[in-house]
């Protein structure tokens, strides 16, 4: 499809469309001598517009702007077509026109605020020196036995995306598709994705049309330098890429992300034999029985991540022909996830220390409390307080004031959970859904703080990471006294 405008939410082509339909509109209320040019041109872009728009993919947006168009048609084309059959040309009286003018310039303006309310999602360009490459590999666990399905056979697979530094492309190259690595993929998570929060399908149907800024196997920058790892587990009945925007920033900047779908749990995972697994994690609306089982899916989740560790680190080690071979640092990882996803990443950093530091994006801590956490660990937060959730704030604060490494609680002003995810770049921009920082301001935040934690944590990089944190929000630390105790400091 053209591309999109960004702030417009249309492409060009839509944005033609939309002009020739106000021009019909209009046309009936301009002077009798430029009525027949206004006519004719209006209705030659608009049905060109259409046409090359129904070959490309027509969006449902545009389909107010053609009702209204269609509205206006028999007013602007009985003038013309009286005159080339002889008769007097004869308009309705204005008294009459204008109520109908009026619907069809309503109908008209529903298209382009349906576009910026459920736009094709343009991604921010990336800030960092380095390209973003991307590529999707598929693992399986021999030792782990697959919970979801009764196969005494099946063996846990997890799906991971990989975005890495990479080469800047050729003009012109490819961008990668979002939701999926063809554009089926793409519909099918798309869809998956809008069941699972109960939204009719087409509402969404500009997000599988969205390119991001990777290319999918670019070459690795050059240098030989090796590469932080940062790993991502997303929320519950979330997708790999669903912080697409976040990943893209962080590789621009030098690090490498793996992001995983869990099979059954993810709203859909297609496996590169064309299957797909469909989510089983369903709510029963019993708040224990939730939590326990919660507690289950994120034991299966850090497993995962443990698991895809394993393979980067053999990954890192080199020997091999893949072009990440020797690239990675996995002496130097963190391991983070969104929602259910941060709980995951608490539960794998607890239990292994691979991990060198954990980032929760407002994901309440499942599972059991201890091993206390043994490093640096940074929980990013929408404003949470006892009557929103009453559990919510002390166990979080248990998880993160127990840690024997500098905690950092930021939170984000503005926030709603899914600012932490890419929701904000294609949902409507209601408050309550995905915050009131804005389509630009929300992933900006969010990898900004992530990097400034990351950057003092994985790379060492000299300065104070709580001055660096609370320039994004309001900052609780949780530091060392003495003989293990702990004492909250708000910044």
């Amino acid at each position: 499809m053209t591309e999109i405008i960004t702030g417009l939410y249309m492409s060009p082509l839509e944005l033609l469309a939309l002009a020739g339909a106000v021009a019909l509109v209009v046309a009936r209320w301009l002077p009798p001598s430029a009525r027949p040019r206004v006519t004719i041109a209006a209705g030659t872009v608009l049905v060109l517009s259409v046409l090359v728009l129904s070959a490309v993919g027509l969006r449902w947006q545009m389909l107010p702007v053609l009702a209204g168009a269609a509205g206006a048609s028999p007013f602007a084309l009985a003038p013309l077509l009286r005159r080339r059959t002889g008769r007097p040309a004869r308009r309705a009286r204005w008294w009459l026109a204008l109520p109908g003018s009026v619907a069809c310039a309503v109908l008209l303006a529903m298209g382009p605020v349906a576009a910026w309310a459920f736009p094709v999602p343009v991604f921010p360009e990336p800030s960092g020196e380095f390209a973003v490459g991307t590529r999707v590999v598929q693992w399986t666990d021999p030792h782990r036995p697959e919970t979801f399905t009764a196969d005494p056979h099946d063996r846990r697979t997890v799906v991971v995306q990989l975005w890495y530094p990479a080469r800047k492309s050729p003009e012109g190259a490819p961008r990668a598709q979002y939701l999926g690595r063809t554009e089926r993929e793409a519909r099918t998570v798309s869809d998956a994705l809008a069941r699972q929060v109960g939204l009719p399908g087409f509402l969404v149907d500009g997000v599988p049309r969205a390119r991001t800024h990777s290319v999918f196997d670019a070459p690795v920058a050059g240098g030989g330098g090796r590469f932080p790892v940062v790993l991502f587990s997303p929320g519950s009945g979330g997708v790999r890429t669903q912080n697409t925007a976040w990943a893209e920033e962080l590789a621009s900047h030098g690090y490498v992300v793996a992001a995983l779908d869990h099979p059954y749990d993810s709203a859909a995972v297609v496996l590169t034999d064309g299957r797909t697994l469909r989510t089983e994690t369903v709510s029963t609306g019993d708040r224990d029985e939730d939590d326990r089982a919660a507690a289950g899916w994120t034991a299966v989740r850090a497993a995962d991540l443990g698991f895809v560790l394993t393979r980067l680190d053999r990954l890192g080690r080199g020997g091999t022909t893949d072009p990440l071979a020797g690239r990675l640092d996995t002496g130097r990882v963190a391991v983070t996830g969104h929602s259910m996803g941060g709980a995951a990443a608490l539960q794998a950093a607890r239990h292994d220390p691979r991990f060198d530091a954990v980032i929760d994006l407002d994901g309440y801590p499942h599972g059991p409390a201890s091993p206390a956490l043994r490093q640096p660990a940074l929980a990013l937060t929408q404003a949470v307080t006892p009557a929103t959730d009453p559990r919510y704030l002390p166990r979080l604060t248990e998880a993160l004031a127990r840690n024997t490494a500098p905690s950092y609680r930021l939170t984000v002003p503005g926030a709603a959970h899914l600012t932490f995810m890419d929701g904000p770049l294609y949902l409507p921009p209601v408050p309550s859904i995905v915050g009131s920082l804005g389509r630009t301001e929300s992933p900006h935040v969010v990898a900004a703080a992530t990097l400034a934690f990351l950057d003092t944590t994985l790379r060492h990089t000299p300065g104070d990471p709580a001055a660096a944190l609370s320039a994004y929000g309001d900052l609780s630390v949780h530091h060392t006294q003495a003989a293990g105790r702990w004492r909250p400091v708000t910044g």
